[in-house]
């Protein structure tokens, strides 16, 4: 007879082959939520990654012009951008070395829509104009960061980086070798038919993910709120935050508030005396005291001078290199040059297109594995005992919630959930379909 007042036993440690059960179920838990943004995330940044060459087909009949004599004052070309479109603010003028190239001008048209204008230089004829937000890449981009739902769009995003990042970690507990499992079949390519060779599909594709995908996702996190926005307090309690002039700062007005302020060519005669690279980028002075802000718009980061120039003597006031920039700075923002295939020219490029197409893969074929795994009614959740995490454990998943704040959240609402309702419905066990 049992005694129906002893106390319940704990659960027991979970090890072996137990431990590599609960794992894979945390694994495809995480997958339900992470694969179909990665797939997305594939497909969005493996095409941005081409942005300058499919923005130099969409406007190539706007960003080059025949060659002329003369190239006409930047202000003839600012005033019919404002006799096609209007003009109510003027952000930027950007120019190139290159005389074919059209000059492009950033600005609030007449009903204060942020666009852009090319205009001939040699006859000030506008080519063609559009607002910003409508431009293909720019909603490319916007989808990529945040499904076009704004703050809360780019939450689900960076929740998705966040556990993506520990989908990863699992699965490569996963693939590691054990048991009849070699090396030499962990890393070579799939073979076998049917379920079999997509699920070495999948294993191999996220042993390659997960040295080429990962530190993409590493690399987009200071774009992001939550961790982004820690990242940059961090920053600012440290003093290591980026140096630049662009947004302000310690930045310095011109030397007077009156006289009679320089030609815009001569603002870019002075960069380029200063050793900027083109294309080279001016904004204007906001008032009668404020000062130029130009810069090189190099992709190359350690060519990314910023220089404040006198409206009114052209002197510069101020020069600031990409190397005074303090070293955590400097790594957040190659880390983002690498994320965007910029940091080491085609081989950045062709590495990220690799990895995209991985990402792609590794989605695909874990669904395809799962469907073809999962039994008739059922969502398939791998078997796992109900046993105690090892001390260990705990403290990682406690250090990873710290590391990631939004996932430990998340985990924390699945955990309740789990506990009021999952558990009562039977939901996410093996076997049971919600």
């Amino acid at each position: 007879m049992t005694d129906a007042t002893a106390p319940a036993q704990p659960a027991p440690r979970v090890t072996g082959s137990a431990f590599y059960r609960l794992v894979w179920k945390w694994h495809f838990l995480a997958a339900l939520y992470v694969l179909p943004f990665m797939a997305m995330l594939s497909v969005t940044g493996g095409i941005y990654l081409y942005k300058p060459q499919i923005e130099a087909w969409l406007y190539a009949d706007r960003m080059h012009v025949a060659v002329g004599e003369t190239r006409l004052p930047y202000e003839a070309q600012l005033a019919a951008v404002e006799e096609a479109a209007g003009l109510t603010r003027i952000r930027g003028v950007t120019t190139y070395d290159d005389p074919a190239r059209a000059t492009l001008i950033e600005f609030n048209d007449g009903d204060k829509r942020r666009s852009y204008a090319w205009v001939n230089p040699y006859t000030a004829e506008v080519l063609g104009t559009v607002e910003r937000d409508a431009m293909a890449m720019r909603v490319l981009r916007k989808f990529h960061g945040e499904l076009l739902m704004g703050e809360t769009g780019t939450k689900f995003v960076e929740l998705a980086a966040h556990w993506a990042i520990v989908m990863f970690a699992t699965g490569l507990y996963l693939w590691w070798p054990r048991g009849a499992r070699s090396w030499r079949k962990a890393v070579s390519p799939p073979s076998g038919t049917g379920r079999s060779w997509w699920r070495d599909t999948h294993l191999f594709t996220g042993f390659l993910a997960t040295i080429l995908v990962v530190p993409i996702l590493i690399s987009g996190l200071p774009w992001t709120d939550v961790w982004g926005g820690g990242l940059s307090y961090v920053q600012e309690q440290t003093g290591t935050k980026s140096k630049s002039l662009r947004f302000g700062g310690d930045v310095p007005n011109s030397t007077t508030s009156e006289g009679t302020p320089i030609a815009f060519a001569d603002v870019f005669a002075v960069a380029r005396s200063q050793g900027l690279v083109s294309p080279i980028e001016m904004r204007p002075a906001k008032g009668p005291e404020a000062a130029f802000w130009v810069r090189s718009a190099s992709t190359n980061r350690y060519e990314q001078t910023e220089l404040i120039v006198d409206q009114y003597s052209g002197e510069v006031l101020k020069r600031h290199d990409f190397a005074d920039n303090p070293g955590l700075a400097q790594a957040v923002s190659l880390g983002i040059s690498f994320h965007q295939g910029e940091l080491y020219g085609w081989a950045n490029v062709l590495q990220n297109t690799l990895a995209a197409l991985l990402g792609l893969l590794l989605s695909v074929s874990g669904f395809v594995a799962w469907w073809m795994r999962r039994p008739a009614g059922s969502l398939g959740v791998p078997a796992a005992p109900e046993a105690a995490l090892g001390t260990g454990m705990i403290v990682l998943i406690i250090g990873l919630a710290i590391l990631f704040p939004l996932m430990g959240a998340s985990l924390i609402l699945a955990l309740a959930l789990d506990w009021l309702i999952f558990r009562r419905l039977g939901w996410f066990r093996a076997g049971v379909s919600p």
